[in-house]
């Protein structure tokens, strides 16, 4: 039964004439009104589409192993990559899933069915639903409404609702390379916990590198837990700038 089907057909883009539908690994769908939706459904839910792969596509769909949910996390394309890796570098939130579910209602006459491409939950349990489009699409009328309507329904709800475009080209090629260490099981937990004792706050990278190599047993082993310190954030930098023995690194 579609959302539709269980809300009947009124008008207007109300919370409560939305249906959301949540698709579980079983194979099931939930449906409830959104204004019923808890974060407590998306339990054992699981992408609305699947992620497919095929000659000739549009789009540069793929799986990363997110350090957040210990576990891969999907991507439509190479700007959904690009702000889910972001998202995974960000100490509040605690949780990520692509395509959460899929919206349906009635938005002045016209019938709207939208799956957003992200909902994330931080440390504090608030939840943000996130849609990831190229700022030059944000122009599009088609496009703009949906995303509007989108907004509309949401928020109400008590979500917050964003719409992420391209990313910082320097932060995000810093945060690439700093996404190299952050499996946090490569790294004894004996080896973080000396190398943060030496180190002292201000100093450069390059410093904190040397500073520790004794212990960590040479430079690139040290180099190395310097980079998870900073994926970590227990140790920080400018990451609006090129990362470089320069950089000047602080303790959290």
């Amino acid at each position: 039964m579609t959302a539709r089907e269980q809300l009947g057909t009124r008008g207007g883009s109300r919370e409560a004439d939305v249906g959301l539908m949540v698709r579980k690994a079983g194979g099931e769908v939930d449906v409830v009104p959104l204004q019923s939706a808890r974060l407590s459904m998306f339990d054992a839910a699981v992408p609305w589409r699947d992620f497919r792969w095929y000659r000739g596509q549009r789009h540069f769909s793929g799986s990363y192993w997110s350090a957040t949910m210990q576990a891969h996390v999907g991507y439509e394309s190479r700007l959904e990559y690009a702000n889910l890796l972001l998202a995974d570098f960000d100490p509040r939130i605690d949780w990520i899933l692509s395509q959460p579910f899929l919206l349906e209602g009635e938005d002045q006459g016209t019938r709207r069915r939208h799956i957003p491409d992200y909902l994330i939950v931080h440390a504090d349990h608030t939840a943000c639903v996130v849609d990831v489009k190229p700022a030059a699409k944000l122009l599009i009328p088609k496009v703009r409404d949906s995303l509007s309507w989108s907004r509309r329904v949401i928020e109400p709800h008590g979500w917050e609702y964003r719409v992420q475009s391209e990313p910082d080209e320097v932060l995000l090629r810093n945060v690439q390379f700093l996404a190299g260490y952050r499996r946090s099981f490569q790294f004894a937990y004996g080896d973080v916990t000396a190398a943060l004792g030496e180190l002292r706050s201000p100093m450069a990278f390059g410093e904190a590198v040397r500073t520790i190599a004794p212990a960590a047993g040479g430079l690139l082993a040290a180099r190395a837990l310097v980079l998870h310190l900073l994926w970590t954030r227990r140790l920080s930098t400018d990451l609006t700038r090129l990362l470089s023995a320069t950089s000047i690194v602080t303790r959290a």
